[in-house]
């Protein structure tokens, strides 16, 4: 026999439909609906879901990081600097050793090897101005002291108080003539020594610069010929194109600090001339000036105490006169 299905209506409203359920529960999809309100308390479940970290079942927690775009970008940045940093070192080791081949700029490099050379003889000129500075200072001190031992000779000695005046009056006026050279020697030191270690090292600092981009630049050019000399296929295009490109940004790096570098050295050839003209004019000034002075000097020191001399060796009686 069958079952017989029995219909049951629920009359929960006076306006509202009556609804009718079947005992076999045969509810199709289209006959739930979610409401408005159910659908955005869902989403909203579901968005904390996504911003809670997931919990395992050791009691870990598994967070999804933010930094692996910076971590990514670091690697790279470190890979590049490597492969850089490694094609570098191989062209350098490789000119060293004679089996490399090298850019040599003919108008640039001679000026940097002469300013090289310049440095190393402008700072030798600078170490003896020094030093004859540092004597001549040592001179006027032993000048001044002798002058002062024999103006104390003149006042205790009357016999002779012509003669040691005459003497300390020279050693005095040479002490100073001496300090005042002294001084000027070290004021065209000091610009010496700013010239060579402060603006001719700062080119050179360029020129270390400059020298290295340039290898670096010879590495991928090196790096560009060997594949072009090698065999063209699928593999090779692809590298050929890259190592190209890669020459190129080289290329105009090297030629951009190659322009600086000659600007800097027209700039400084200009500076430098200009510089040591004033400074070897002053110096040879005060050489001059402390020669002729000194020379005056004396040869009027020598006529008054002559002229001393004369009148105190006539008026002088002698003492076997007074016995």
């Amino acid at each position: 026999m069958m079952e017989e299905t029995t219909e049951v209506t629920y009359d929960l409203d006076e306006n509202s439909p009556h609804k009718e359920v079947n005992s076999d529960n045969n509810h199709t999809m289209s006959d739930v609906t979610p409401s408005p309100a159910s659908t955005s308390e869902t989403a909203q479940q579901t968005t904390d879901a996504e911003e809670t970290p997931q919990k395992q079942d050791s009691g870990l927690v598994v967070v999804h990081g933010k930094n692996n775009n910076i971590a990514s970008e670091t690697l790279q940045r470190v890979r590049k600097w490597s492969i850089h940093t490694y094609k570098r070192s191989r062209q350098a080791l490789s000119e060293k050793l004679g089996r490399g081949s090298r850019t040599v700029d003919l108008d640039l490099e001679p000026r940097v090897d002469l300013l090289k050379d310049s440095r190393l003889r402008y700072n030798q000129v600078t170490k003896l101005a020094q030093t004859l500075a540092a004597q001549l200072a040592q001179f006027s001190v032993t000048q001044k002291t002798l002058g002062e031992a024999f103006a104390d000779l003149s006042l205790k000695s009357p016999a002779l108080h012509v003669e040691f005046g005459m003497n300390a009056e020279a050693q005095m006026f040479l002490s100073k003539s001496g300090e005042t050279l002294t001084a000027a020697i070290n004021a065209f030191t000091s610009d010496t020594d700013t010239l060579v270690n402060k603006t001719i090292e700062d080119t050179l600092i360029n020129v270390k610069q400059y020298e290295e981009i340039r290898v670096e630049y010879d590495a991928y050019r090196v790096d560009m010929e060997e594949l072009n000399l090698g065999p063209r296929d699928a593999v090779t295009l692809p590298k050929l194109e890259q190592a190209q490109k890669e020459f190129q940004c080289q290329k105009e790096r090297y030629k951009s600090v190659r322009d600086d570098l000659s600007v800097k050295l027209n700039l400084l050839e200009e500076n430098k001339v200009k510089v040591l003209h004033n400074h070897l004019w002053l110096l040879h000034s005060a050489v001059a000036t402390h020669c002729i002075s000194c020379h005056e000097f004396l040869v009027e020191n020598i006529q008054k105490s002559s002229q001393q001399l004369i009148h105190s060796s006539v008026n002088a009686p002698s003492w076997l006169e007074d016995s």
